[in-house]
């Protein structure tokens, strides 16, 4: 007779195998539209404007995740998958809370403080990988697994497209830390703020707006909060699986 933390597994197992399918379909034509439309404004958009976005980004993900100051948590111990889930979904649900708190204050004040939930955000959503990593036995000091946790970001602030060519970096992950660069400044900053800028400025353009913008900061943020946590818990169990095709 199966355990019930085997039970657990089985369903997790399958809800990653779903996972893994809806990441690696092919992008809807309303997907290569919209992205074409944002490739086309970006084009016109002169390359000094973008290198001043790109450096601005990098360092701001850069201190929050490869030099924080945060108390890093140290890794959990737990006896199955379960048990660290169980405490992943705790560590979602207050920092989902928190962002949308984060973001209903910075709405509230228009443009200005609207400006200022982008660097209070990302905080908060870095720190909430941190706490995620710990959750499921990782060293938060090594620099791999910081590495995977902007992996992590990358594939969930992007488009379907980059969804299709970051997966498979997820998925055999083991295998390609090994390729890994051991500075960070290697990697392809500049395809990381055009990806999560347009995918920002789609989620949270109406934040901006006085009025209205509290009530679609606190929505926002606690959405993309969410779909973070659970793009994350499908990339750990996918390291929890060794998951093969």
């Amino acid at each position: 007779m199966e355990t019930r933390t085997e039970f657990y597994d089985q369903i997790a197992l399958a809800e990653l195998s779903a996972w893994l399918l809806e990441n690696k379909k092919r992008p809807s034509l309303l997907n290569l539209i919209t992205k074409g439309t944002q490739s086309t404004i970006n084009h016109l958009i002169p390359e000094k404007v973008h290198q001043v976005i790109t450096f601005a980004i990098e360092n701001m993900v850069k201190g929050v995740l490869f030099g924080t100051k945060f108390i890093t948590p140290k890794p959990f111990f737990a006896q199955n998958l379960k048990e660290r889930e169980d405490k992943v979904r705790k560590i979602i649900k207050i920092y989902k809370n928190t962002a949308s708190a984060e973001g209903a204050i910075t709405g509230a004040g228009g443009i200005l403080l609207g400006l200022a939930d982008f660097p209070a955000f990302l905080t908060i959503k870095m720190k909430m990988l941190f706490e995620i990593a710990a959750a499921y036995g990782y060293d938060v000091k090594d620099f791999k697994e910081r590495l995977f946790m902007l992996y992590i970001f990358k594939l969930t602030f992007a488009s379907q497209e980059m969804r299709n060519a970051t997966i498979g970096i997820i998925e055999n992950w083991d295998n390609y830390a090994d390729q890994l660069p051991k500075e960070v400044e290697a990697f392809d900053w500049k395809e990381f703020q055009l990806e999560y800028r347009d995918y920002m400025d789609l989620a949270k353009l109406a934040q901006l707006i006085p009025i209205i913008g509290a009530g679609v900061g606190a929505v926002a943020n606690y959405q993309l909060t969410a779909k973070l946590g659970d793009m994350a818990m499908q990339c750990y169990r996918s390291r929890y699986f060794d998951w093969k095709v």
